[in-house]
């Protein structure tokens, strides 16, 4: 690993430190198309239908390799590693000559979003450069390190944003952009993609000075965070372990979209989850479709908690708790806003306290799609909590005080394709 730049070591101990890799990537030759190759992250794809679709896409899909499929998880994870080392071995991925940080674009429509991939180094939580906002499930961060241990791979980039001040970083990105780019692709949600290598010293340079001025905030990717920590702490450092690969997004310049992360409670049928609200909350049938009774649930969160209870072939509108049941179940040693976000309210006044669900994956599966909730809550007879994204000022406003929020609480994007660059870590 390239680890070069200017030597700051007053900078460094403030802020990020983003450094050059030989990205893998896919042979263009030996795949049916890159866009066949990439797959959503891995706790977006929605199990098993579009696992799936994406395995049936090429057979070489990333998806092959993120989540592999077999009895047990050590087989699993011994199976993307041999997958990993047979592609390599056949030329379907091959590392890049040199070390590089990657420009990466997402374009659709009237959305741009452009970002720069590299290996960041990692950093204690107490130093507040990497900002987390939610806490974690154990179970998946030690599924994601035992795939990250047993591949020397970090397979696909967190999304982190950072508030930049227009130079540095981001004359390199734009001037970047005017380049013919490595790759360019459009995956099947129509989004078109490019990537281009950076590899100058002196625009490396121009990077590593603007971004040692900041901290940045995890948009997604929380558990693969806590996952690179694990492994640094397994292995020391200085060395490989001790980065991990992320998309850098300058949200000054380019806003992320924040969106909410459903919940799909497929051991609890809506009329007992209504049943355990009655009395607590104000409860109501609002009209479908889908979008029509989303609305009405943004119309509802204005005025304060509110929630789309759906998988009876209806839509229930709660809102309103009783004060008197907030004070009783949620704790006092936060912010107030953090005691009055939705998902706070959801896991310890409605999870815990009223409807006795513990959040194990047997009893909650969190669930980005909002159709896709509602489909797999009607199909199992169970009950999908659909949610009202949170406003980003709130989550930065958390995060910097070092309050995280309830796991899964938001979903930033446009999320970076994964399988357009990886990391090998035995190449560092």
């Amino acid at each position: 690993m390239n680890t070069t730049g200017p030597a700051a070591d007053d900078v460094r101990a403030r802020g990020l430190r983003l450094v050059p890799f030989r990205g893998l990537r896919y042979v263009p030759e030996r795949v049916g198309s890159l866009a066949a190759v990439t797959s959503p992250p891995y706790d977006v794809v929605v199990r098993p239908d579009g696992l799936l679709h994406l395995e049936s896409a090429d057979p070489h899909n990333i998806v092959r390799l993120i989540l592999p499929q077999a009895i047990t998880a050590g087989t699993r994870h011994r199976k993307a590693a041999v997958t990993l080392d047979r592609w390599l071995a056949d030329g379907v991925l091959a590392p890049d000559p040199e070390p590089a940080l990657y420009v990466y674009e997402q374009r659709s429509g009237d959305l741009l979003q452009r970002g720069i991939i590299g290996a960041l180094e990692l950093s204690a939580p107490d130093r507040g450069i990497v900002l987390p906002h939610e806490d974690v499930m154990p179970h998946v961060v030690e599924d994601r390190a035992a795939l990250m241990r047993t591949t020397a791979a970090n397979l696909e980039p967190l999304l982190l944003t950072y508030v930049g001040e227009g130079d540095g970083a981001t004359r390199v990105i734009e001037q970047a952009a005017l380049r013919e780019p490595l790759l360019a692709t459009t995956t099947e949600d129509g989004v078109h993609h490019r990537l281009w290598a950076v590899t100058d010293p002196a625009e490396l340079a121009s990077v590593d000075a603007e971004l040692g001025r900041h901290q940045a905030l995890i948009a997604d990717g929380h558990h693969r965070w806590a996952t690179y920590l694990r492994l640094q702490e397994e292995h020391g450092s200085p060395g490989p372990w001790n980065y991990g690969l992320v998309l850098l997004v300058d949200t000054a310049r380019h806003p992320l979209r924040v969106r909410a992360i459903h919940r799909l409670l497929s051991r609890l049928p809506v009329t007992e989850a209504l049943a355990a609200l009655e009395g607590r909350f104000r409860v109501r049938r609002v009209d479908g479709p889908l979008p029509a009774a989303m609305e009405a649930l943004a119309g509802a969160v204005a005025d304060g908690n509110a929630f789309l209870l759906a998988g009876d072939g209806g839509f229930h509108l709660v809102d309103r708790p009783d004060p008197e049941l907030l004070a009783a179940t949620i704790r006092t040693d936060r912010p107030e806003a953090w005691r009055t976000l939705d998902a706070t309210v959801l896991h310890a006044t409605m999870l815990d306290h009223l409807w006795h669900i513990p959040d194990a994956p047997e009893h909650i599966a969190y669930i980005h799609d909002t159709e896709a909730a509602v489909e797999q809550a009607e199909r199992r007879g169970g009950t999908a909590v659909l949610m009202h994204p949170v406003r980003e000022e709130v989550v930065r406003d958390l995060a910097r005080q070092g309050v995280t929020m309830p796991r899964k609480s938001t979903s930033f994007g446009p999320k970076p394709a994964t399988g357009l660059v990886l990391r090998s870590l035995a190449l560092d």
